[in-house]
């Protein structure tokens, strides 16, 4: 767990073209608070950095501190050489020391591959981790957007948190009805409006996805169970729901969302090759898992979490957020059946207990 926590959080930032990730961006390396961060983006020229807040240029490698005291960096052909370089050079002073890292992706980039390459690239994961996902979508024109590009569906679903932007001039009735397709598409991930840009450093960074540093609030925060089971209903094995609610979380399409849970322990032999064979052969399409686990052989909660086929290595809370022991994994897939999902569970664990 130490080891863990020691990593740099990395935040990824999403949203397709016109979506006001440059506003944030922009707001954000002027708050003081921002010192300590490596900012990513893909272009200087598309952010359109206001050079009156640059305090020192590396031009050449295209490499910018802020007066805010926080480092911005474009990515130079590829992002796994990125953070290397970033974290080489910080250790060697040559740039001011940063504890976490802020990644911006192109408005038509699909955020999944991206979040595949923290999360197992093996020149990364000794230094870094991912702390999250946020994505913003423009109050104006989500809905089109939605409608009209499946990349804008994917990066709205693999969210931790959707920050709706340009709420001040979109119709009230527009911006209700993509706030509820949002949270239809997906229930875990809280919403917030935001205008000019306006957002403070703590909803960038303050996920809670693995920093057990924070309030346990944020695991259930992240984990929002409560709105996701609301139509299942718990049972004595694993995920013994009423199938007929399934549909409830579908929208978008093939995109649907949904929380299996069980009440008793789990063996980790047979939840790690379930992760593992869901993951070979639906890894496509699971576009986000996030879960907290009952393990059998563990007294404390076991986080997990993926995207598509890669897995972060499960990660061991230090203490139960709350008298609730319940396994709750979080699915936002693509065609993938909850029944199918919950039944592989089940026989992936009752094999594991009957190796035991």
């Amino acid at each position: 767990m130490s080891a863990e926590l020691k990593k740099k959080p990395i935040t990824v930032i999403t949203g397709f073209l016109g979506s006001g990730k440059t506003t944030v961006l922009n707001h954000l390396l002027r708050d003081k608070k921002f010192s300590d961060t490596a900012v990513i983006i893909n272009e200087f020229g598309e952010i359109g950095i206001d050079h009156l807040l640059v305090d020192t240029s590396f031009e050449e490698e295209e490499m910018v501190v802020m007066q805010s005291g926080c480092i911005c960096c474009t990515i130079r052909g590829d992002l796994v050489d990125t953070l290397a370089d970033l974290e080489t050079r910080a250790r060697a002073e040559e740039l001011p020391p940063f504890s976490r890292v802020l990644v911006e992706t192109t408005g038509l980039a699909d955020p999944a591959p991206i979040l595949q390459t923290i999360m197992s690239d093996f020149l990364l994961v000794d230094k870094y981790r991912l702390g999250g996902v946020v994505a913003t979508v423009d109050a104006v024109n989500g809905n089109s957007t939605l409608d009209q590009h499946k990349e804008a569906i994917k990066q709205a679903a693999v969210a931790d948190r959707l920050f709706v932007t340009k709420t001040d001039i979109a119709d009230p009735v527009q911006t209700t009805e993509l706030e509820a397709r949002l949270e239809g598409l997906n229930p875990g991930a809280p919403l917030q409006e935001i205008i000019d840009g306006k957002v403070s450093p703590e909803n960038i960074f303050g996920l809670g996805l693995y920093d057990v540093r924070q309030k346990t609030d944020d695991v259930r925060t992240w984990l929002a169970d409560t709105e996701i089971a609301a139509h299942s209903h718990h049972g004595h094995g694993v995920g013994l729901g009423h199938d007929t609610q399934e549909d409830v979380n579908r929208h978008d399409a093939d995109i649907g969302a949904f929380c299996i849970t069980a009440d008793e322990p789990l063996p980790w032999p047979g939840v790690k090759a379930w992760l593992e064979s869901i993951g070979s052969l639906r890894g496509e399409d699971l576009l986000r898992v996030k879960g907290i686990l009952n393990i059998t052989e563990f007294d404390t909660p076991v986080i997990i979490h993926g995207v598509q086929h890669v897995f972060h290595p499960p990660v061991r809370l230090e203490a139960w957020p709350d008298s609730d022991h319940t396994t709750r994994i979080v699915f936002i897939t693509k065609n993938i059946p909850k029944g199918g999902l919950e039944n592989s569970l089940a026989s992936f664990c009752k094999a594991a207990g009957k190796k035991s």
